[in-house]
């Protein structure tokens, strides 16, 4: 059964309880989350339980990662509905703190810089997020103390930049990465998705549609812009913020070989990335 915890002490305890029961080889996987779980955290959730003989949970909407508090009042929030997938998904812990819990002097004096990587792409227009995340990601490794942890592939920018904050911190956590789990017609799965109107849910998928175009394009970057490009231009009621094809870690792209496309547009009032590996060929002859 799902144990669920407030403040540290009580985690503390609890963590105790299950490293009595692993064994020396055995792992603890933490998946961090803001709650409002759909099934792309399932898919970490499912993840965690495959690769490590206990897992924990937490749920904890981050004010730091947040610039417009409009955005963080009408997050959702829906602990009983989230506590019930952990216990499907063999959750074993899940840590539910407060504001105070996390930030108990109130906002931080000091906190994880992002870097340069955090002013591209995302971060012109999400001043400051990556700060919070990496910051809150911080002092969620040291409560729990994890083995591996559990990131999904979808917001790929943040994936990239945990990584690097474990080795430039020296973190003692493997950053494990799973794929993007996508709705049947293959919008990205997103908290964010629930605030779509019908009409503004079928033109979101134009942006998941582009990505495949130039994935499917197998060619030189041009060609695999071209391709993406083209698809955007015919959307409706797309507003494309960037469209940008980087390495897989991503520096510019390479002439060839493994690349990251990555767009990210308003639909209405909602604001969506997503990203897919493509295969680059400097030739144009294919993956």
């Amino acid at each position: 059964m799902t144990e669920l915890v407030r403040t540290r002490a009580e985690l503390a305890a609890a963590r105790s309880r299950l490293a009595e029961r692993l064994g020396p080889d055995d792992c603890l996987g933490l998946v961090p989350t803001m709650g409002a779980l759909h099934a792309g955290h399932l898919a970490l959730f499912d993840a965690a339980r495959a690769g490590c003989a206990a897992v924990v949970a937490s749920i904890f909407v981050n004010p730091m990662q947040f610039s417009q508090a409009t955005d963080l009042a009408r997050y959702p929030r829906r602990l009983a509905e989230d506590l019930a997938l952990c216990e499907q998904h063999g959750v074993d812990l899940v840590w539910a703190p407060d504001e105070a819990e996390i930030y108990p002097d109130g906002p931080v004096q000091v906190w994880v810089t992002a870097g340069a990587l955090a002013d591209q792409l995302e971060g012109p227009n999400r001043p400051g997020h990556f700060d919070g995340v990496l910051t809150v990601v911080t002092k969620l490794f040291a409560a729990v103390r994890p083995d591996r942890a559990y990131f999904g592939e979808k917001d790929y920018q943040q994936l990239m930049l945990i990584r690097q904050l474990v080795r430039d911190l020296g973190q003692p956590v493997r950053v494990e990465a799973v794929p993007t789990v996508r709705e049947p017609d293959g919008l990205a799965l997103s908290s964010r998705n629930v605030l779509l109107s019908p009409s503004e849910r079928d033109s979101a998928r134009a942006l998941s549609a582009a990505l495949m175009a130039g994935r499917d394009a197998a060619g030189p970057a041009a060609a695999v812009l071209a391709a993406a490009r083209a698809v955007l231009a015919e959307a409706v009621g797309v507003d494309v913020e960037y469209l940008e094809l980087r390495d897989p870690l991503l520096a510019p792209p390479p002439a060839a070989g493994p690349a990251r496309l990555l767009v990210a547009a308003r639909v209405g009032s909602v604001r969506l990335i997503d990203n897919v590996a493509v295969e680059l060929a400097a030739d144009g002859s294919g993956r």
